[in-house]
């Protein structure tokens, strides 16, 4: 009788785990489907009218978007269920709290979110590639996905780096800032669309920057973006990988890789290519996802799901000069152990939290609370 009721007991106990682990995974689905909705009320404008026209109904909504009231309604009926829009029963109207459009309706809010949607777009439509990437080992260049990533990347980071980059981040380096603003030189690998290196370059006019990427495509739209900005005749941009910083004449007072380490076919190598491209004394500085080095200390958290996602789909394998190599995803020992490889000997490295630290142990300096933090910054000496 008694076994009978232990393994009555274990099957109730089972159930109930399976039924908790269920709802989890209904309730990813859910959020993988609403994601949509969220990418369609940004690209129609919903949100932003909302945000700007305070409590509203949907056939005013519509008017206001040029969209059809039919689904607009059907629209805000899920975002009301979602918990992003309320609803007043009393007089039928809807209204975006302050709160969500900082979030979801303001493009210059450093905790903008919508153009990470269409990151997560990219991924489905690359699924059956990256499928095979997964079978073969042989790897998915950035340059071989879908468009939408690469405008996405640079539009879900820009506001970070608008806000701290050159507020706070260079400024926590000892002597960095001096040194740009009377005419020092940066290398930007990594650059992308040019975000970051077209700040810089707006707050240091004196200096030279020069933005390095292999995707040929994103160097053009680099180059359009720095005309557009005005700083077309102060920043450059070339087209290359880390690998060619080795073999330069030209030092440079401080190298960047703003969230491009991990997608680097061969971190180690890019490391010690900076390296040999570093004057005397100057700073490398790391701006990664924030991570433990091990899958016990990261847990489950938002950011974690999000980025461990977009890691193993993005950054699984690379493939560079017809050999496959792993991409990196490190935390704070694995970075510092990957710069000690990579021919660097760190005598500081700001990875603890939203702090940044100087590479002398000078100043430290918090981040901003207005930004979502996602990030973690280095200053490696080398």
């Amino acid at each position: 009788m008694q076994g009978a009721t232990t393994e009555m007991t274990n099957a109730a106990e089972m159930q109930q785990r399976v039924e908790q682990f269920a709802g989890q995974v209904v309730t990813d689905l859910a959020a993988a489907m609403a994601g949509v909705m969220t990418n369609l009320g940004h690209k129609l404008g919903l949100y932003r009218a909302m945000a700007e026209s305070g409590p509203v109904t949907a056939e005013q909504l519509a008017r206001r978007t040029s969209t059809n009231e039919r689904s607009v309604r059907e629209w805000l009926h899920g975002q009301v269920a979602g918990d992003y829009v309320r609803f007043d029963a009393h007089s039928g109207q809807y209204t975006l709290p302050p709160e969500h459009a900082f979030v979801l309706a303001n493009p210059e809010s450093p905790a903008f979110l919508p153009p990470a949607f269409d990151v997560a777009a990219s991924l489905w439509h690359d699924e059956d590639e990256i499928f095979e990437a997964f079978r073969s080992g042989k790897g998915m260049g950035w340059h071989e996905h879908n468009c939408r990533l690469f405008s996405a990347t640079e539009a879900f980071f820009r506001n970070g780096y608008r806000a701290h980059l050159t507020q706070s981040w260079i400024p926590a380096l000892d002597g960095v800032q001096e040194r740009l603003a009377e005419g020092g030189r940066v290398a930007d690998v990594g650059c992308g669309h040019g975000a970051s290196a077209i700040l810089m370059a707006q707050a240091f006019p004196k200096a030279t920057i020069v933005g390095i990427d292999y995707h040929e495509s994103s160097i053009a739209v680099a180059k359009e973006r720095a005309k557009e900005a005005g700083v077309g005749d102060r920043v450059r941009f070339e087209v290359g990988t880390a690998r060619v910083l080795a073999s330069r004449d030209e030092k440079f007072d401080l190298i960047c890789f703003m969230d491009s380490l991990h997608d680097m076919g061969d971190p180690l190598e890019a490391v010690w290519a900076a390296r040999q491209a570093l004057a005397q004394d100057r700073a490398l500085m790391l701006v990664e996802p924030f991570a433990k080095d091990t899958p016990e200390e990261n847990g489950r958290s938002y950011s974690e799901d999000v980025l461990l996602g977009f890691s193993r789909a993005l950054h699984a394998e690379r493939v560079v000069a017809g050999r496959t190599v792993r991409a990196w995803r490190a935390g704070r020992s694995k970075a510092v152990a990957g710069n000690r490889e990579g021919g660097g000997i760190p005598k500081r490295s700001g990875c603890d939290g939203d702090t940044v630290q100087s590479d002398s142990g000078g100043k430290g300096v918090e981040q901003g609370s207005g930004s979502l933090d996602v990030s973690r910054v280095g200053a490696i000496p080398l």
